[in-house]
């Protein structure tokens, strides 16, 4: 199973609406450097949301773009929904992330639900661990292996 990164956002704050950036330094057991989220003390340290799950929020009539739920990585042609713990993938032939949770639960109403009026990330988001980092790009292919 192959796909696409489409965005790749960051933000210095959690539960917050993230930025696009271009490329960014994937930090080995540890996450995106520069983002909130990144840690070596957790197994969250990168989010992704496939493109498709935001669109079906645009389809509601929400004016939501990547990483608008707080998602370092937007994908595309991947049902991330379906990849078990555990699973590995290669993002542009170097990142290694391992799959370490699949949704979240939302303890409280975050930003993103004010602002966005839903949020798809708990229901639909995973969450990986880098097992190998390196730099990642829009447009960098993915493949689950």
């Amino acid at each position: 199973m192959t796909g696409k990164v489409v965005s790749i956002n960051i933000s210095d704050r959690k539960g917050v609406r993230k930025r696009s950036v271009k490329e960014a330094e994937v930090i080995t057991d540890f996450g995106i450097k520069g983002d909130a989220h990144a840690s070596k003390e957790w197994h969250r340290q990168v989010s992704l949301l496939s493109l498709e799950s935001i669109e079906k929020m645009q389809a509601r009539g929400l004016k939501v773009k990547p990483g608008d739920f707080a998602e370092n990585v937007t994908t595309r042609g991947i049902d991330l929904l379906k990849l078990p713990v555990g699973t590995k993938m290669v993002i542009g032939g170097d990142i290694e992330f391992e799959v370490s949770q699949i949704g979240k639960e939302c303890h409280t109403r975050c930003n993103i639900y004010y602002q966005a009026g839903d949020c798809v990330m708990p229901k639909e988001g995973i969450f990986v661990k880098v097992i190998k980092g390196g730099k990642i790009k829009e447009g960098d292919e993915i493949e689950v292996i």
